[in-house]
């Protein structure tokens, strides 16, 4: 098995509480583990289980209420709001169930977005995201708006958008979901050949345990703790 890398994300001791109406509600109860560069880790629980808490707090969406997120070994709590927001558009991919694509936008003007966030000049933007849609498959799909693709290539797009920036850790909030079994198998494996070759870290929550049990790391998540956390074979990714 090969040595772990860096930690990308740490949780220490991490509680997240949720208020509704003068009613607590616990989330996240004393999580504790770390995700290191080049991991694919499958997160699986049932609804309610605190699986979308857990994707929020990692990324940088939703703060813990109690404990310690380490980012590249930074405590969050030393950050500003301006800076977690940029370590956000920087670091973190986003990945959908219901793909989240701006529907006037072609599929390149969709992947390109994130890029203009951060100010990258036009050129530069236009060319990484021409090179983003050939490498999920969508090469000629270019000026398509979403409405015109099918839901596979409408997460293709998703996905392209998501790694356009490079990021260093990439969360796949349910992204097969919405598509037949076919397709999410498909889409399956372009999300580990993208963690194999460009050594991205990614998280994917998921109920397909199909899909779970292909993952290289498997985290059990149940009212909001963790029931168990398994290396299931060497990392393609890690240093």
């Amino acid at each position: 098995m090969e040595k772990l890398s860096e930690a990308v994300l740490r949780f220490q001791n991490i509680h997240k509480i949720h208020s509704s109406d003068g009613v607590d509600f616990v989330a996240l109860e004393k999580i504790n583990f770390s995700i290191h560069k080049g991991e694919f880790i499958g997160l699986s629980g049932k609804s309610g289980s605190g699986k979308t808490s857990l994707l929020n707090v990692a990324g940088l969406i939703d703060p813990p209420t109690k404990g310690d997120l380490f980012i590249k070994n930074i405590n969050i709590k030393d950050l500003s709001d301006k800076q977690l927001s940029l370590i956000r558009a920087q670091e973190i991919g986003f990945i959908f169930q219901s793909f989240n694509l701006l529907p006037l936008l072609s599929a390149l003007e969709n992947v390109e977005y994130p890029l203009m966030l951060l100010n990258i000049p036009e050129a530069e933007r236009l060319e990484r995201a021409h090179q983003a849609l050939k490498r999920v498959g969508l090469d000629g799909f270019s000026h398509r708006r979403p409405g015109q693709l099918s839901g596979g290539q409408r997460q293709r797009v998703a996905i392209a958008r998501a790694i356009v920036k490079d990021p260093t850790l990439i969360l796949a909030d349910e992204p097969t979901a919405n598509l037949d079994t076919k397709t999410s198998e498909e889409i399956f494996d372009l999300l580990q050949g993208l963690q194999r070759d460009l050594r991205v870290t990614v998280m994917l929550c998921s109920h397909d345990q199909d899909l779970i049990s292909k993952t290289h790391r498997q985290i059990k998540i149940s009212d909001g703790h963790i029931l168990s956390d398994s290396l299931q074979s060497s990392l393609n990714g890690g240093v």
